[in-house]
Parts: C-alpha cells; sequence; structure tokens
C-alpha cells in the first residue's frame, strides 16, 4: 500500500507539471501527458480505494 500511495504522489506531480505546460505554454504534448496522466491516476485511485477497504476488513 505505501508503493501505492508514493506511485500516486508520482501521479499527481507529473500531472501538475504537464499541465501546467499545457496552460501556461500552450504547449500540446504536454497537455497529451497530463491526459494519460489522469487516466493512470484514476486506476491508482480504484486500486487504493479496493485495497484500503480489504486492509480495513
Amino acid at each position: 500500500m505505501q508503493n501505492l500511495v508514493k506511485d500516486l504522489h508520482q501521479l499527481f506531480d507529473d500531472f501538475k507539471i504537464d499541465a501546467a505546460l499545457q496552460l501556461e505554454k500552450a504547449n500540446k504534448a504536454a497537455g497529451t501527458r497530463a491526459r494519460k496522466t489522469s487516466l493512470a491516476i484514476d486506476k491508482a485511485l480504484k486500486d487504493f480505494r479496493k485495497k484500503s477497504i480489504e486492509a480495513s476488513k
């Protein structure tokens, strides 16, 4: 679970950087990376929820 949280932190950091580049500099490639990272964040959050529920039982 610790690795999952660490991975989530890294994904959020990557997303923030790419999203900022897209907004501030109209970097299209950064926008593509941000969208891809957002899908990975969604998957990781679902996995976190599943593991969190299992751990609370």
